[in-house]
């Protein structure tokens, strides 16, 4: 039983996952705030008792604290049950839920950038790296018809043509991930460097 964690952006949500793939369970909110007071709780609710035999969580790009605090609760669970725990990208979650043969991604960033990377399906892969472009930049590089992500709306705006899917990731939908994009290093992708410079 897999026990899905996602805290990266607005949105909130775990999910128990079976063996065969099928959801046993999930809790899904979006809460834009306050990650750190609802995820924990929202775990506890949803296992009810139970203990999976793995975790997955979202590393990001996203929201610096909400990236943080799915991180650090996924670390404490796996080393408190000692089990496997691996990630995978905010990117890549919503990419894997649109059925278009090619799709943009477009996250809100930090100081009024996007988060943003093009994929294509069959298998599911991304196009180009991750990249935090202010919106006109970001139309420029991202020229599939379909944007999905919470920043689809500002990038379309700024293009001026193509179609918006305003969705964030969600726990219960890594279901459609494939394997190798369930992998990753449970660490941050920030998708930007730090605002703050070291000391000279």
């Amino acid at each position: 039983m897999l026990l899905a964690i996602d805290s990266a952006t607005a949105a909130c949500s775990a999910a128990l996952i079976g063996l065969d793939g099928a959801l046993i369970d999930e809790r899904y909110e979006n809460v834009g705030r306050g990650h750190a007071e609802r995820l924990v709780p929202m775990i506890a609710e949803l296992l009810d008792g139970r203990v999976p035999t793995a975790i997955l969580v979202d590393c990001g790009p996203g929201s610096f604290t909400g990236v943080r605090v799915g991180l650090a609760a996924a670390h404490g669970l796996a080393i408190g049950w000692k089990i496997p725990l691996s990630g995978y990208s905010s990117m890549a979650a919503i990419a894997a839920t649109c059925g278009e043969s090619e799709v943009g991604v477009a996250l809100v960033g930090g100081h009024g950038e996007l988060f943003v990377q093009s994929w294509r399906h069959d298998p599911l892969e991304p196009l180009d790296d991750l990249a935090s472009l202010a919106p006109q930049q970001a139309a420029e590089a991202i020229r599939a018809e379909l944007v999905a992500g919470s920043g689809a709306q500002a990038l379309i705006a700024a293009r001026g043509y193509g179609r918006a899917l305003d969705v964030l990731p969600r726990a219960a939908n890594i279901r459609v991930l494939p394997q190798e994009l369930t992998r990753l290093p449970a660490k941050p992708i920030y998708g930007r460097a730090p605002d703050a410079k070291p000391m000279a």
